[in-house]
């Protein structure tokens, strides 16, 4: 993990690699989206879909745990080397949350963020804000889901 001051707008993290199974789609889609074409088989292939498809927020889920799963890596890796982790979060929230290909049983979906942009927070100079734009990737190259997010990120201490 970096502190804020050590980021820089272009930079590419990858967080992680799911391929999505028909039982977890249901049992997602079940609990939180409860359509059709996430639950029956048949009736997805009636669908536009044409096949059992996941729920656009069970994609956006997974990027979320896999970020977490990344990010304690990072801090792990860092603690054991004797660094300090700086902290990071709350996330201000998403924008421009965009579903661009449908998530099909065994896709498997690569997760990645860029670095879009940072600034000093004005009213909290300790901390900097970064934004990145998150995405997911299929197997074939496509882009599935996109998404702008903005978090906290702690600044490096000024040593007195």
């Amino acid at each position: 993990m970096k502190y804020f001051d050590d980021i820089e707008v272009g930079e590419r993290v990858a967080v992680g690699r799911h391929t999505f199974k028909a039982d977890e789609i249901k049992a997602f889609a079940a609990r939180f989206d409860p359509q059709a074409f996430h639950l029956d088989e048949a009736a997805a292939e009636r669908s536009h879909f044409g096949a059992l498809v996941a729920s656009g927020w069970h994609t956006a889920v997974m990027w979320m745990r896999l970020m977490i799963d990344q990010r304690k890596r990072e801090a792990e890796a860092a603690r054991a080397r004797g660094e300090p982790v700086p902290a990071m979060g709350p996330a201000l929230g998403f924008r421009e949350l965009k579903w661009l290909k449908p998530v099909y049983v065994e896709d498997t979906i690569d997760y990645a963020y860029e670095v879009v942009e940072t600034r000093v927070s004005e009213s909290r100079p300790e901390v900097g804000l970064l934004t990145v734009r998150a995405t997911g990737t299929n197997q074939g190259g496509e882009a599935v889901i996109s998404f702008v997010s903005t978090t906290f990120v702690e600044r490096r201490p000024v040593k007195p």
